[in-house]
C-alpha cells in the first residue's frame, strides 16, 4: 500500500560503455545485497540533467560521460512499509524519478567510488537484461521500464 508521504523528486542514470554494458554499484548501506545504478536527488533549483551529471560525477567519481537519452515519462516506486520513515530521512514514502542515458567515455580507471562521501563499495559492468535480477526487490518494476526504454542502446559501439 502507497504510502501518504510524497515522492523525492530524483533522477536515474544508465551508464552505458563502449561495450553496451551497464555500471551498477553495490549499495554500502544495506545488509542485503543491492545493486543499482546511479540516482539521487535533484536540489532545489536544479535541472533534471544537471542533477543527472552531478549525480553521476558524486557516485562514480567521474564526469566522462555525454547524456544520449532521457525518458519521456517521470518513473515512481514506493518505499517497502519497512523503510518507511527511515529512509530520506522519513520524509519520503518513495521517489518519483526522471532517468537518463549516459554513453561512458572514459576508461574504467576514471571511476572512483571514494571521490565523494561513497555510497557504493563495488561495482560492475553488467547485461542489461541482467539488472532486474541484482535489484532490490522494491526497485524492480522501476528498473524493468528503464531497461525497456534503453534496450536499444545497450550495444557495442
Amino acid at each position: 500500500m502507497p504510502s501518504s508521504l510524497p515522492y523525492r523528486p530524483a533522477v536515474g542514470v544508465m551508464l552505458l560503455n563502449h561495450e553496451g554494458l551497464v555500471f551498477v554499484g553495490k549499495r554500502i548501506d544495506q545488509t542485503l545485497e543491492g545493486w543499482q545504478m546511479p540516482q539521487g536527488g535533484i536540489d532545489k533549483g536544479e535541472e533534471p540533467r544537471e542533477a543527472a551529471l552531478r549525480e553521476l560525477k558524486e557516485e562514480t567519481g567521474t564526469d566522462k560521460a555525454r547524456i544520449i537519452a532521457e525518458m519521456p515519462d517521470w518513473v515512481t516506486y514506493d518505499l517497502p512499509p519497512h523503510l518507511l520513515g527511515i529512509a530520506f530521512h522519513g520524509k519520503f514514502g518513495g521517489q518519483r524519478q526522471k532517468w537518463f542515458a549516459m554513453r561512458f567515455t572514459g576508461k574504467d580507471r576514471d571511476i572512483d567510488l571514494h571521490a565523494h562521501d561513497p555510497e557504493f563499495s563495488d561495482w560492475k559492468w553488467l547485461a542489461i537484461e541482467d539488472l532486474p535480477g541484482v535489484i532490490v526487490p522494491f526497485k524492480r518494476d522501476t528498473y524493468a521500464k528503464v531497461v525497456t526504454a534503453f534496450r536499444h542502446l545497450a550495444k557495442p559501439l
